[in-house]
């Protein structure tokens, strides 16, 4: 007998439909490090949360993200808590990319690659985007034990690049 998750819900992006869950990070530019991140469900839009992954501890001031965190509102608060932001532009229908945002996209693209190097991890390393939990408290659960592992992971990694660095 099969369940049904009756808290994870639809979305549509690029014409493809998507049903499930979302884990959204905030990473340590410097050393990849997962530094916070907020589960939800498909259907919540990606700049609802960027608030709640902001950390003024972070020693950076720059917020690096990609153009569906983007929005007027959303440059207005970041410049109000006095972060630099590189969120990308978008082209709209007839509006296409300007040669300088073309540049601009191409620079940002080698800082966002570090965050999809986390999403690669879990796809090659952790099993997949597939949770077998059922319930958003459980899902939760399970997206943070494999963001843990992930950290864990990276650990490693620079501990036996500079064991006297790391520690």
């Amino acid at each position: 007998m099969s369940q049904k998750d009756t808290d994870a819900c639809w979305t549509k992006n690029n014409r493809q439909n998507y049903f499930g869950y979302n884990n959204h990070i905030s990473i340590d530019v410097e050393y990849g490090f997962i530094r916070r991140y907020q589960v939800t469900d498909a259907s919540v839009h990606y700049s609802q949360v960027l608030g709640a992954l902001l950390d003024e501890q972070n020693q950076g001031e720059e917020v690096w993200a990609h153009s569906a965190y983007g929005s007027e509102s959303i440059e207005w608060i970041l410049q109000i808590l006095q972060f630099l932001s590189h969120i990308h532009e978008r082209a709209y229908g007839n509006h296409p990319l300007t040669a300088k945002h073309k540049e601009d996209k191409r620079e940002r693209c080698q800082v966002r690659a570090k965050v999809e190097h986390v999403f690669c991890h879990w796809v090659n390393e952790i099993g997949g985007k597939l949770m077998g939990s059922i319930g958003k408290q459980s899902v939760k659960g399970t997206i943070g034990v494999n963001n843990l592992v992930y950290n864990f992971k990276r650990y490693g990694f620079w501990e036996n690049k500079n064991p006297k660095a790391v520690g």
